[in-house]
């Protein structure tokens, strides 16, 4: 049984309005966008892309009586650059300062492909902030195609011609029929290239236990280029009951504008499975 640190499940709300906020940190600053209130969900966002990623479905999970928290990564809006080359753990603790300068811990941890690594080590660091750990097309130890590394890279290069930029988010990211559009835009590649030197400076035993007990739930794409389904249950697997395996028709690796109300969903319906396992 599983016990989150969260209050009986809200009601809908009004529709909630996006704040943008700064904290300061001991090496400069990092932006937050804010939606709603109520329990928090801090969100991560995927390799190279920032929070506004997650409007749609901040947004929708604040209407339904949630406060959404998705901290800007260093190098976009108002957080700042980092000054020297930054590990995971690094990433983590800028999430840290969030959770603490707001007051909102412990929360959930929610983090989009690349930003599983970042909540997991986060969980893995600092387990007093977290309370729980929703994984969006999340990596595992599944080794990444040759083909769908050399997709995600020409994806995000912006000197490339939009047109094989769409071709490579369609490869990488998206399920087939599915508007790979809505990604030609939004892409930070030196906060990608940081990204990606923190991610294979790591061991994955570094953050794939994801803090010890904290429940979680896995959200995949059921058309998932990067993580094809046959890793499906591998987290499961090796982690126990504590994890929830959620798989979304017709979606990809991009997941979230894909199928945000599907993912909406999954999210309200774990928090109320785990509501009613922690009643005595």
């Amino acid at each position: 049984m599983f016990l989150l640190a969260l209050i009986a499940l809200p009601l809908a709300s009004a529709a909630a309005d996006l704040h943008r906020h700064t904290i300061a940190t001991g090496d400069g600053a990092i932006e937050y966008l804010d939606w709603g209130s109520g329990p928090s969900i801090v969100m991560i966002a995927s390799l190279g892309r920032g929070a506004e990623d997650f409007e749609e479905v901040a947004s929708g999970l604040a209407d339904r009586g949630f406060r959404v928290i998705a901290p800007q990564p260093r190098g976009i809006g108002q957080s700042t650059s980092p000054s020297n080359p930054m590990s995971l753990h690094d990433y983590a603790a800028d999430v840290a300062a969030v959770i603490e300068q707001t007051g909102t811990g412990p929360a959930v941890v929610l983090g989009h492909a690349y930003g599983n690594t970042v909540a997991r080590t986060l969980a893995a660091d600092r387990p007093d902030l977290v309370s729980g750990v929703i994984l969006v097309a999340a990596s595992g130890r599944a080794p990444l195609d040759k083909d769908v590394r050399a997709a995600i890279a020409k994806a995000s290069d912006l000197s490339v011609p939009a047109a094989q930029r769409l071709q490579s988010l369609e490869v990488a990211y998206f399920a087939k029929g599915n508007d790979a559009r809505v990604w030609l835009d939004g892409w930070y590649p030196d906060l990608q290239k940081r990204q990606w030197k923190a991610f294979n400076a790591s061991k994955p035993d570094e953050y794939i236990t994801a803090g010890g007990r904290v429940p979680i739930l896995d959200i995949q794409g059921e058309e998932d280029a990067v993580i094809p389904g046959r890793y499906s249950q591998d987290l499961r697997r090796e982690l126990g009951e504590r994890v929830s395996v959620v798989v979304i028709p017709h979606a990809g690796h991009a997941l979230i504008p894909e199928q945000p109300t599907a993912v909406m969903n999954a999210i309200a319906d774990w928090l109320r499975l785990l509501q009613r396992s922690s009643r005595p």
